[in-house]
């Protein structure tokens, strides 16, 4: 082997995105420890934390049209940090580390793989601002890394509205209400949704209802973060 054959094989050292020590990965192995992952002891319709993973009250009151969610992390410090450098600031990069994470948290759960994965559409004018769809980046990553096929036109936002992140709580379902359109049937399939972070779940469930409106028999949640 020549030497630069040798060279090109050599990881290259690079500074941790959140501290700024020299690191060969994106995160130094002391951040890494610090980004705070899900445990599995939380309501699987939905993921948030109950006692002996029950399901939580307001899924069961109110079930939601997505059948489980997966979440990978708290979206809490120092998580928070890479999710908004890579949504806002335009690290597309951390698209890799993001997936990584989602895909440790699914292989960790008993399901078998989806037919397919849909990354939460992204209206037109969004698109436009931020110049990428944060969930069709990491759903290309995920879908490589679990040789699942990603469907990135199968559904669309048809409607426009004001982030979600900007409104109270209960206006946040009233603001995805017919948003979505699905492009093709989805008869029998088994149908998981690909996005940065979840916190009411509003959009998730408005796609998932429209996913079976379209004929999917499952809709999951994949997401990289879960709002406690």
């Amino acid at each position: 082997m020549g030497l630069f054959s040798f060279l090109d094989r050599m990881p290259v050292a690079q500074d941790c995105r959140l501290c700024g020590m020299a690191s060969m990965r994106t995160l130094c192995a002391g951040c890494d420890a610090d980004i705070p992952r899900l445990t599995m002891i939380r309501c699987a319709i939905c993921a948030l934390p109950t006692p002996s993973g029950a399901l939580c009250g307001r899924c069961l009151a109110d079930v939601p049209a997505f059948d489980t969610t997966c979440a990978a992390l708290e979206y809490a410090f120092p998580a928070t940090r890479l999710i908004q450098a890579f949504k806002y600031a335009g690290a597309v990069g951390l698209s890799g580390t993001l997936a990584d994470f989602l895909a440790a948290a699914v292989r960790a759960t008993p399901e078998r793989a989806p037919d397919l994965l849909l990354p939460m559409p992204l209206a037109r004018e969004r698109l436009a601002e931020r110049g990428f769809n944060q969930a069709l980046e990491i759903a290309r990553l995920l879908g490589r890394r679990m040789d699942i096929a990603v469907q990135a036109r199968a559904a669309v936002r048809v409607r426009h509205g004001p982030p979600q992140a900007d409104l109270p709580l209960p206006e946040r379902r009233r603001n995805v209400r017919g948003a979505y359109a699905a492009r093709r049937r989805f008869d029998g399939l088994d149908v998981a949704v690909v996005d940065d972070v979840m916190t009411t779940g509003a959009s998730l469930d408005a796609l998932a209802a429209v996913l079976k409106q379209a004929g999917a028999a499952r809709v999951r949640n994949w997401v990289v973060a879960r709002t406690l």
